[in-house]
């Protein structure tokens, strides 16, 4: 009996395949030498953990990647499993146009179209470099089901199927070996199939309408298993079977996971937190969790805000996902992609308000990435080398800015109504530099004031001793009046996008 049937029939058997954690009875870790407690699986010994370390706080920018089995019909999102078998949504008309009745040509019917033939991980971590990018890796599992990684818990994974190839494993080499982190992201929390209210009720999971409509081709127990097609147990057991595999096999730094972790019950998650955090303290490393909405508490794990952002500094450190285009997080297409500055001053925005970005991008089923998306990284990246001193391992200021371009409100899926202009500013700060950002270039011998440091404003007591601007080497004339401090920009253009005025302060 195979290794993926044995799980069909013995959940618990099959988690014993995994080589760590399986086994959750507190013990005592080491790292670098130094003895370290262990954590248990309870709220009140996991909050003990760090949430944001400081390599975190520091990295400012990471990507991540919506690419699978959903890339190959690039039509409408990366929901298309889904809707492909919701009869009347468009998906469905397009599949029965161009596949076929879901019933001859269904979802999994797209695996083998999945061939990554032309993916390489090296060469896309050298790209990420030149984005300046510090933390980055892949969708690990969508909600359709598919593993990116050599699994032993489902068949339906890169490594035996699609592409025949440990994706994720070539992605956690080549990220490394180029100095940044790796993360890997979630969303299998919702593909499971379950009569969550009632068993007379509607289905609950991504392959709802497969249940509803097409419920023959989970017949086969193949099939079963990439739908999510099983008794909520032994889903639940895979769930964490399966994070508990990555944690093993990649060792991943950071761990994201999307919405609909509150359907996961609480011992499931606080078991597969206490083996990560256990894990991490073995391997010396501090490791980085993100949860959405209410679904971890804020003490052990990093919100993350889906296309929003906070909009004002906050206490607590946060992150966003974003994509860089305008529909679809996977490649479709016609995707539509987002202009460098507008990502560029999301990156700012959200930095000076303690938060940090994850962008999101589109590559195509056979694994290159459109050239349009990579101009948009490497005009991101290009402005980064030049003023990423005002961006990495800084920390908020008394306030994150000043201007009119601002959040009406802050949380999920917040859009910023027009964009930004030369007369918004964001504040950064490292040690007694602050670093005052200009999202655009306000002109030649251009006067700019600094109303943070205004009489009776949050900077008003703190005393500025010179003021210099990344890019130049011109000498720049600044005055310290009531309405603020006042700058003078130079006589030469230095950047279209955001300039830097460097502010040395002293006590």
């Amino acid at each position: 009996m195979s290794k993926v049937l044995t799980y069909i029939f013995d959940p618990i058997l099959a988690i014993g395949l995994l080589s760590g954690c399986s086994n959750l009875v507190p013990r005592a870790a080491t790292s670098c030498g130094k003895s370290v407690p262990a954590y248990t699986a309870d709220w009140e010994s996991l909050k003990k953990h760090n949430p944001a370390p400081e390599w975190f706080r520091d990295a400012k920018f990471g990507i991540y990647f919506h690419w699978g089995v959903y890339s190959v019909p690039a039509f409408a999102n990366e929901w298309y499993p889904r809707n492909m078998y919701r009869k009347n949504s468009r998906e469905y008309q397009h599949h029965l146009q161009k596949y076929g009745d879901p019933m001859e040509f269904g979802y999994h019917d797209f695996v083998p179209m999945f061939k990554a033939e032309k993916f390489d991980a090296n060469e896309w971590a050298d790209l990420f470099v030149k984005a300046g990018v510090r933390f980055a890796g892949p969708v690990a599992e969508h909600h359709d089901g598919f593993a990116m990684w050599d699994s032993d818990l489902t068949p339906w994974n890169a490594k035996d199927m699609g592409p025949k190839r440990d994706i994720t494993g070539e992605l956690a080499e080549a990220i490394r070996k180029r100095g940044m982190r790796f993360m890997t992201t979630f969303h299998h929390a919702r593909n499971n199939l379950w009569e969550r209210r009632n068993p007379d009720g509607p289905w609950n999971g991504h392959y709802s309408f497969v249940k509803t409509n097409f419920p023959s081709l989970l017949e086969d127990p193949n099939n079963a298993i990439l739908y999510g097609y099983m008794p909520r147990e032994q889903f639940l057991q895979m769930w964490k079977g399966k994070l508990i595999e990555v944690v093993d096999k990649y060792q991943p730094d950071l761990m994201w996971f999307d919405s609909w972790l509150d359907e996961i019950p609480d011992e499931y998650k606080a078991e597969y937190l206490a083996c990560y955090f256990n894990k991490a303290n073995e391997w010396g490393k501090e490791v980085v969790v993100t949860f959405k909405q209410s679904d971890l508490p804020r003490e052990l794990a990093v919100e993350d805000y889906e296309k929003g952002r906070a909009n004002r500094l906050t206490e607590f450190v946060w992150l966003t996902d974003d994509t860089i285009s305008r529909g679809s997080w996977c490649y479709t297409e016609d995707l539509q992609i987002k202009s460098v500055p507008e990502v560029l001053h999301t990156l700012i925005d959200i930095v000076s308000k303690n938060g940090q970005l994850v962008l999101n991008i589109s590559p195509k089923a056979d694994g290159t990435i459109p050239e349009n998306q990579k101009k948009v990284l490497l005009g991101i990246g290009k402005w980064l080398k030049d003023y990423g001193e005002a961006i990495y391992e800084t920390r908020p200021f008394v306030d994150f800015g000043e201007g009119p371009t601002r959040l009406q409100k802050g949380g999920h899926f917040v859009r910023m109504e027009g964009g930004y202009t030369p007369q918004d500013i964001r504040y950064t700060c490292r040690g007694t530099t602050v670093y005052a950002i200009v999202l655009g270039w306000p002109g030649e011998n251009k006067q700019v004031v600094m109303t943070m440091f205004s009489k009776s404003n949050k900077a008003e007591i703190i005393k500025v001793e010179d003021v210099s601007m990344l890019g130049t080497n011109e000498k720049i004339r600044w005055e310290r009046q009531d309405t603020g401090l006042v700058v003078t920009t130079p006589t030469t253009k230095t950047n279209d996008m955001a300039i830097v005025f460097k502010i040395s302060t002293y006590d």
